[in-house]
């Protein structure tokens, strides 16, 4: 076998493989010998078929074999010898199109090599990390929101405004017939809810209880049902009761409504969730400050065929950000500008240089953080969790997006650890200012 090299310009390399006719007759007969104890053949006993013949019967299909297998194994010592690592699957083609049982094959096999990517003295990053105490207006805040979610309501005098429940039987009509679901019975409304159709809401306020009251409405063009989008009803509502909201008591009680023993047991478990919070955001502005340090501390060639990828991927990600109403790809082609192609060279650097990192320092994603991360997915889809776990496990493209955010966290935290972090104890308003300006950049 033989290997020319035709091109080695910056990243990209080119080769001329040759592989022997005599070589892959060689590799057919082993394999023909191999089997040919278990070969029966009309007129040959089993096991004693001439060589001759199995070439004739059997050659042509494991030729494909062995030429394939030739052409892998020759690439793989390739890239063993040379160091290389391509940067996308390797580009590999028949050059000899004319060729005929008994002709050496010729193939080219051409790639984008990785690039040495630098050390990096860890030691000399400087970091900064915003601290947040969870104080007590943070916490009584917290307790005020779940007595929100906790309030109860009790029966008024008077007539029904905004935020007080409505208790009322209504019968909803299109053109003078009754829909189906358009009725209900003792029915309670909190007024302002957004919980029925637009319109709605607004013309029960001022209602008593013992009033009749027709709402006229119009469903939305794009309402659910087909049959009523875009059709006016009339809905006839007797109220029998209006209530208003009665915010629970920051007591002991409300404490249990939670899981908790007591109200000073809610405020810790509120402290804890609190902090842990703004540590989760703090690592965020903390791992930006981070990836800008290293963008800055490295420099090394790119692959194109990467960053062409890249680019490609954020300018088709931007475009449907800036036009929703599209899905799929039936769309005008998208072109990738200046601004795509700088984001894409920071991304793809900052990700080789992550990639090495862990690799060079043994960093994985175990088994049980995999299953953990599906899990967390999985309870996203009620009822078929199963389902979506055999989804993952058939599909290793959908594993390897699902890998990737974790192993790069896993590669953050190492260099954090030894990384010159200073912390600076802030404001929970100062942190959602530096959480703000990451989401616009």
């Amino acid at each position: 076998m033989q290997v020319t090299e035709t091109q080695n310009e910056g990243l990209k390399r080119g080769y001329e493989i040759t592989i022997p006719a005599g070589e892959l007759d060689e590799k057919v007969s082993g394999k023909l010998e191999e089997a040919r104890p278990d070969i029966e053949m009309k007129g040959f006993r089993k096991g004693k078929v001439p060589m001759a013949l199995l070439k004739k019967q059997f050659g042509p299909r494991l030729l494909g074999e062995a030429m394939q297998e030739a052409i892998d194994g020759a690439m793989a010592k390739h890239f063993e010898d040379s160091g290389d690592r391509p940067a996308m699957q390797p580009e590999v083609k028949m050059t000899n199109e004319d060729w005929k049982e008994g002709d050496d094959v010729v193939v080219s096999m051409s790639y984008e090599a990785l690039p040495e990517i630098p050390e990096v003295d860890l030691k000399q990053v400087k970091l900064e990390k915003l601290v947040v105490k969870a104080d007590d207006a943070a916490v009584t805040e917290a307790l005020e929101g779940l007595a929100e979610q906790a309030k109860t309501f009790e029966t008024k005098k008077g007539a029904a405004k905004d935020g007080d429940q409505v208790v009322m039987d209504f019968l909803g009509k299109v053109d003078g017939e009754a829909f189906e679901g358009g009725a209900a019975e003792d029915f309670p409304l909190v007024l302002g809810s957004g919980q029925f159709i637009p319109g709605f809401e607004e013309q029960l306020v001022g209602v008593k209880a013992g009033d009749e009251k027709n709402v006229e409405v119009s469903f939305p063009e794009e309402y659910q049902a087909e049959h009523l989008a875009g059709k006016a009803a009339v809905f006839e509502c007797k109220i029998k009761e209006v209530k208003k909201p009665a915010k629970a008591k920051l007591d002991d009680e409300l404490a249990k409504q939670f899981g908790a023993e007591d109200l000073e047991a809610l405020k810790g478990q509120i402290t804890e969730r609190l902090e842990a919070e703004y540590a989760g955001a703090a690592r965020a502005v903390m791992k930006r400050g981070l990836l800008d340090e290293l963008d800055k501390l490295v420099s090394f060639e790119l692959p194109p065929t990467l960053l062409d990828a890249e680019a490609g991927q954020i300018a088709h990600q931007l475009w449907h950000e800036d036009n929703p109403e599209v899905e799929g790809h039936d769309h005008p082609e998208i072109e990738t500008t200046e601004e795509h192609k700088t984001l894409a060279a920071r991304r793809v650097r900052l990700g080789l240089l992550l990639a090495e990192m862990g690799q060079k320092n043994s960093i994985e994603v175990s088994d049980a953080e995999m299953t953990q991360a599906i899990m967390a997915q999985a309870r996203q889809y009620p009822g078929q969790e199963r389902e979506f776990f055999e989804f993952v496990k058939n599909n290793a493209q959908v594993q390897q997006q699902m890998r990737a955010p974790l192993f790069e966290d896993k590669v953050v935290d190492y260099i954090f650890e030894l990384a010159d972090v200073s912390e600076k104890e802030v404001s929970k308003d100062e942190l959602k200012e530096a959480v703000d300006k990451l989401e616009d950049e």
